[in-house]
């Protein structure tokens, strides 16, 4: 019999006012298509005190956290939070309230089965987004990165990483300007700001998909702009490190598409480039374009 496979849930939050059945709808989504985990559940809340512990119905943990870097730097006060019994699980599941927004299907092709062809291997796993063409963020380039807001990974990959938070001073990213808000010298390409000035403020990144939270760039929404940008920003470089470190990026839809033939096969099983998963996926395949 296979041992159940143990998951903690750490759900990045700020505050209750948006996304308020997020916790609901995250556990009636494990509920459906991981029925037989043995699964903790954190929320890090942070509005809420870095001190904070409260005890929630259904077994739930709420805990406060930094807010210096968003969901990354909760994800670190969790991380602190659980200390040594983070090794005890097979994978930490990285969530925040917002994981219902925008394309969503991926999330109902998550199966235990799924999960298990991943377990012990160095492999963060949720949904691939990708730019048209690459960019460039402190000299390293990228097309690809995961969705922070869903994703699973195993403890020894956050082990590595040391702190989920990459980038903190806006000093070296922008001018202060909204006109022109990032600084000449920033270490950003032209591709990148273009695409982040279009997904934020714009008619999004020419994929046809838009923001839904999309808001005029002026003086009094510049600090907003900033931090986002840096959410943004910690994002991609997040995939980046993870990739340095030898820890593959699986998209959820291709693990999916995929799983039933590996488990059958019950063999060995490499994990191609992003490109080729997102070109073999089931649904929402990207073009073909995308393997020059």
């Amino acid at each position: 019999m296979t041992p159940k496979l143990r998951i903690a849930t750490i759900m990045a939050r700020h505050g209750t006012t948006k996304y308020q059945s997020a916790v609901a709808d995250l556990r009636a989504l494990f509920e459906r298509r991981l029925p037989q985990i043995e699964h903790t559940f954190i929320v890090v809340d942070n509005a809420l005190p870095v001190s904070h512990e409260e005890r929630l119905d259904g077994g739930m943990t709420l805990i406060g956290g930094s807010n210096a870097a968003w969901e990354f730097s909760a994800w670190d006060s969790a991380i602190a939070y659980l200390g040594s019994r983070l090794d005890d699980f097979d994978f930490v599941h990285l969530a925040t309230s917002a994981f219902r927004q925008l394309y969503v299907d991926y999330l109902d092709r998550f199966s235990e089965r799924m999960l298990n062809l991943m377990l012990g291997r160095s492999v963060a796993l949720g949904h691939v987004d990708y730019y048209n063409e690459s960019v460039s963020l402190l000299g390293v380039g990228s097309q690809s990165w995961l969705r922070t807001s869903f994703v699973f990974l195993p403890p020894a990959e956050i082990r590595l990483l040391k702190s989920l938070v990459s980038v903190t001073s806006k000093e070296t990213f922008f001018s202060g300007d909204p006109a022109e808000p990032f600084l000449k010298e920033a270490p950003i390409s032209p591709g990148y700001r273009k695409n982040i000035l279009g997904w934020l403020t714009g008619d999004g990144t020419e994929q046809g998909v838009e923001w839904h939270s999309r808001f005029k760039l002026d003086p009094t929404t510049l600090p907003f702009f900033e931090s986002k940008v840096l959410a943004i920003l910690n994002e991609q470089m997040l995939t980046n490190r993870l990739r340095a470190q030898g820890c593959a990026v699986v998209d959820a839809t291709w693990a999916a598409t995929v799983a039933e033939a590996l488990e059958w096969r019950g063999e060995p099983f490499s994990i191609p480039c992003w490109q080729q998963q997102l070109v073999a996926r089931d649904s929402v395949a990207a073009p073909a374009s995308i393997l020059a």
